[in-house]
């Protein structure tokens, strides 16, 4: 990791605001909006993100912003790279024929949807969400890739909750900006 990025993680920590007991008690949640409130943070965060894309992954085609924190930085970080962006929503949300794709909450099942034709086989894609907690969202947009005939190079969050191990229902590696939420802190 070379001192550039070590400071700007640092600085962009510095930006993140902690709310106790949200949304329930016991929870401390991280807020990751006072990034996007100021222009020199959210810059911040889309070359930091970008670096890494760009030594990684030279080849991608399509970065994917899961509904609806995804949707925060995910286009502007495809403008960054020259490359599409597309939404995974929520199932009755996009128009035209969608592909779709069941998963896990909390408390039941929720289904995210891609339009048909948006990721192309032969595609290379990076999925992006503002966290990662137990894996499922994230998850569900890896098998729309799949079933669209295209491959997930890789899953990027801003912030994990490493106690949750919702990597490990990844198809393919995970790489965490502002990681280090740890079993015990109840930070979301």
């Amino acid at each position: 990791m070379s001192a550039e990025h070590s400071q700007n993680v640092e600085y962009l920590r510095s930006k993140l605001r902690q709310f106790n007991d949200f949304p329930s008690p016991g929870i401390i949640f991280e807020d990751i909006l006072p990034i996007f409130q100021d222009p020199k943070a959210f810059k911040t965060l889309i070359s930091t993100l970008a670096a890494h894309i760009r030594s990684a992954h030279p080849n991608l085609t399509t970065i994917i912003g899961l509904d609806a924190r995804g949707f925060l930085f995910g286009p502007t970080l495809a403008l960054e790279l020259g490359v599409g962006f597309v939404p995974v929503r929520k199932q009755g949300k996009l128009p035209g024929p969608t592909i779709s794709a069941t998963y896990e909450k909390e408390y039941g099942q929720d289904v995210f949807e891609i339009q048909e034709g948006s990721v192309k086989e032969g595609d290379v894609v990076v999925v992006v969400d503002d966290i990662i907690a137990t894996g499922g969202s994230a998850s569900a947009a890896g098998e729309l890739v799949k079933k669209s005939g295209a491959k997930t190079a890789e899953y990027i969050f801003i912030l994990e909750l490493d106690f949750l191990k919702g990597r490990e229902k990844l198809d393919a590696p995970a790489w965490t900006l502002l990681s280090g939420q740890k079993e015990g802190e109840r930070n979301i």
